[in-house]
């Protein structure tokens, strides 16, 4: 039976500089760090080597980056396509979608503005959307004037269901 959600992990280039970029953007404080000696958990994650780990939460979010030392990586680093299968990106709720530009910039993220969309019904207020990257490509959107669906639970979304047949 599942206890619960425990956290997402993402593959980065620089530990360090991936921690700085999470905290100072997003707010996330680490939880821990952890150093893997070689083969130490290779079953687990299906491969041979060292790898260092920081477990980073903020509210109930938990992300777990993971560099690997001296084991060859791959993927380009650059933001993958949406219509990729697998993990897509993270997504923050935010006052303004803008809020968080110069902060991604000075972390050595990016900002794709040709990401924004405003969507909604004319004359109501629109959700805001825009994309960012981390510094090793993660896509992250921030979306402004939605709502905190955080205290939804599995009976809620049923009885929604349920009352909309």
């Amino acid at each position: 039976m599942i206890q619960g959600f425990s956290h997402i992990g993402i593959g980065v280039a620089d530990l360090d500089r991936s921690v700085r970029f999470y905290s100072d953007v997003f707010g996330f404080a680490q939880l821990y760090q952890l150093d893997f000696k070689d083969n130490e958990v290779a079953a687990t994650m299906e491969q041979e080597g060292v790898f260092r780990s920081a477990m980073l939460i903020r509210d109930d979010i938990r992300i777990e980056l993971l560099q690997w030392v001296g084991v060859p990586v791959t993927g380009s680093g650059e933001r993958k396509p949406m219509t990729e299968l697998g993990f897509t990106h993270l997504s923050f709720r935010v006052e303004d979608v803008d809020d968080l530009t110069e902060a991604v910039v000075a972390a050595g993220g990016a900002v794709h503005p040709q990401t924004l969309s405003y969507v909604g019904p004319e004359g109501s207020t629109q959700t805001g959307l825009l994309y960012y990257t981390d510094p090793d490509g993660t896509r992250i959107e921030v979306m402004s004037n939605v709502p905190d669906l955080s205290a939804f639970t599995a009976a809620d979304v049923a009885a929604l269901a349920a009352s909309l047949e």
